[in-house]
């Protein structure tokens, strides 16, 4: 694994650089956003013990120490912090305990489908506190920095391809990012039927959330996967479609496929869009029993159709970002970075501070938040320490030792962070459970 460095590209040269975050969050007041949160939503959805006190605590400005703690955390969501959309016990308690000491904290999740906006007003009335999009990435926010790229290639004005659960809900989120040509695979589909010649599984949702291409065989310059397709077999036909297409143009098949003269024998060598997926997860934790099929699985059946249509001559060419890979890490860092000089009122001040020295990531998969924990290598030194609990994926009786290991494996989010707090020194009073 490649560690992140400033000024690498997201998807080689044909795609936008991941510098910094673009835009970065701008950051606001919690004390606001607490504020903004109860005005819209009454105070029944907090729980009773943090509800009379929320906008006191919530980053309490007058509990700024002079010197801020040099260490902060990064948590994953389904499996730590909630399962099946419920908290997971002591979940609520712990994200209060930090915000009241104001521990700097970003919440860090392959999951995506919605605006960074509407997951976070649903996490807030979930867990029962105050939560803010400063301090929240998901799998697909990186997708932003696409919008505004170097030279040459900003796809705001290009014609994209998008799919997810909801391609619609995807368009949206992805016309939210500043995308202004966005396509689904329902368009396609409503447009020229007999690209795909079954009957379609899901044709009444087509037909309601189709729109007219913008000609009847656009030219497409990027195609993203926002989170885990539905409609496997359609949006796999169509992705291989433009992936074997002369210069991105739907309908055309390039002459270059399969000579063996060419690099990589000519496959995706002739201006074929490139592809993004979002995430790697090959499982989650969701309502069943046992892990469920993710992005990733639907990636490896991508992969697994390109090569035998290329007879195994080229792999796939593809970007994905998302937990454990050095990217998202590095993009979550920053964001992290901005949000902590926010909170301790650094920014404002105009003052510096150092650089965090220790972020622990706690997760409950060990081949995504243990492994990008323990592979990534901070630009400015920061060490990311890896924290297992035993709330989510991950199960020793099914699964046995981590094939990543962790500094700790503890029962729990609270555990987690009471492991840490006693590392640095601090007593964790009130995350008793």
């Amino acid at each position: 694994m490649r560690a992140f460095r400033s000024r690498t590209f997201l998807g080689g040269a044909a795609s936008a650089c991941i510098q910094r975050p673009h835009p970065l969050p701008t950051p606001s007041s919690p004390v606001r956003a607490a504020s903004s949160l109860l005005r819209r939503r009454g105070a029944s959805h907090l729980r009773p013990s943090i509800r009379d006190s929320v906008l006191s605590r919530c980053y309490s400005t007058d509990r700024k120490s002079s010197k801020p703690p040099p260490f902060a955390f990064a948590f994953d969501i389904d499996g730590v912090l909630l399962h099946v959309a419920k908290p997971i016990p002591g979940a609520t308690q712990t994200l209060a305990y930090l915000q009241e000491h104001n521990i700097p904290f970003i919440l860090l999740t392959n999951g995506g489908g919605k605006h960074e906006t509407e997951r976070v007003a649903d996490l807030s009335s979930r867990l029962g506190v105050p939560l803010t999009t400063d301090n929240f990435v998901q799998s697909h926010t990186p997708f932003r920095e696409l919008v505004h790229g170097p030279a040459g290639a900003a796809l705001k004005d290009k014609n994209i391809l998008v799919t997810g659960s909801d391609a619609a809900h995807c368009r949206r989120i992805a016309e939210q990012y500043g995308f202004r040509h966005v396509i689904t695979p329902a368009d396609i589909l409503a447009a020229q039927p007999t690209i795909w010649p079954f009957e379609p599984l899901m044709a009444q949702l087509y037909a309601a959330t189709a729109r007219p291409l913008p000609s009847p065989n656009p030219k497409i310059d990027a195609i993203f996967v926002f989170n885990d397709p539905r409609d496997w077999a359609l949006d796999i036909q169509i992705i291989l479609d433009l992936l074997q297409s002369r210069g991105g143009v739907l309908g055309t098949y390039s002459a270059r496929n399969g000579r063996a003269d060419l690099e990589g024998c000519g496959w995706q060598r002739d201006g074929q869009p490139p592809l993004y997926f979002s995430n790697p997860d090959l499982l989650w934790s969701a309502a069943y029993h046992l892990p469920r099929f993710g992005q990733g699985a639907f990636q490896a059946a991508v992969a697994g159709v390109w090569r035998e249509v290329t007879g195994g001559k080229a792999p796939l060419r593809r970007t994905v970002i998302g937990k454990p890979h050095a990217r998202t890490y590095g993009f979550a860092e920053r964001v992290l970075d901005a949000h902590r000089a926010a909170l301790l009122g650094v920014a404002s001040e105009g003052g510096k501070m150092d650089a965090l020295r220790t972020v622990y990531m706690v997760g409950d998969n060990p081949a995504s938040d243990i492994r990008g924990a323990n592979e990534y290598a901070s630009p400015v030194g920061t060490q990311w320490t890896s924290v297992l609990v035993r709330t989510g994926v991950w199960d020793p009786e099914r699964g046995g030792e981590p094939a990543y290991k962790p500094k700790a494996i503890v029962d729990d989010v609270r555990g987690a962070v009471k492991w840490a707090l006693e590392r640095e020194g601090w007593d964790g009073k009130g995350l008793t459970g």
